[in-house]
């Protein structure tokens, strides 16, 4: 677990994008997270409202496990940390903050990403063991609350601000004490290219080097 910590660490310190594939088929899976790769981002969500979610979890697993952390979204219930973990998910997301999701990922070995909107929300999630604070939904979390909950949380959390954001507002959030950012549309939308999808997280992994 260490090592995987360790390992999420880096790359988040390297490039600090989480690229949401919401919408990805498992028979483009291994296309698209290629070209993210390749453009230079190396954590990887798909959301389990995906289609067949799992099996795309698992071929990221086969094909990206050690150059990429392999992680899985909107992660609602213990049950599906279970199978998530099962076919080689490294790193649990969720929009909510649970206690027993939190607790779960934890016990079963990978990175624990809650989502949270208040201060409150946020002590609850670390102090339920998890890793990263997943600010949701971002259009709500302005560059100024980012900065008043990085003077009052702990000074290692790290804060990923999820939703509405584009390469226009990075670098505010960024420059607020943002952590890392989760990328959804702006990188992938349902039915993009591959071709598409890298020239996309090539913009925002640009701005970030």
């Amino acid at each position: 677990m260490t090592d995987l910590i360790d390992a999420f660490d880096r790359q988040l310190s390297a490039m600090p994008v989480v690229a949401i594939l919401r919408g990805v088929r498992p028979d483009e899976i291994e296309a698209v997270g290629e070209a993210v790769i390749a453009a230079g981002i190396t954590i990887l969500e798909v959301p389990l409202n995906s289609p067949d979610p799992f099996a795309s979890i698992e071929i990221m697993a086969r094909c990206f496990t050690g150059r990429a952390i392999v992680g899985a979204g909107t992660v609602l219930n213990a049950a599906d940390v279970t199978r998530c973990k099962d076919v080689g998910s490294q790193l649990i997301v969720s929009p909510n903050m649970q206690v027993e999701v939190i607790k779960a990922t934890v016990a079963g070995g990978m990175i624990s990403a809650p989502g949270c909107l208040t201060p409150s929300e946020a002590f609850n999630a670390l102090d339920a063991g998890a890793h990263a604070v997943k600010l949701f939904p971002g259009e709500l979390v302005s560059p100024a609350a980012v900065k008043a909950m990085r003077a009052v949380l702990p000074a290692n959390a790290k804060l990923l601000v999820v939703g509405g954001v584009t390469t226009d507002n990075l670098s505010a959030y960024r420059d607020a004490g943002a952590t890392g950012f989760g990328v959804g549309g702006s990188i992938y939308r349902a039915g993009n290219s591959a071709d598409t999808v890298g020239a996309n997280a090539k913009a925002f992994a640009d701005m970030l080097r």
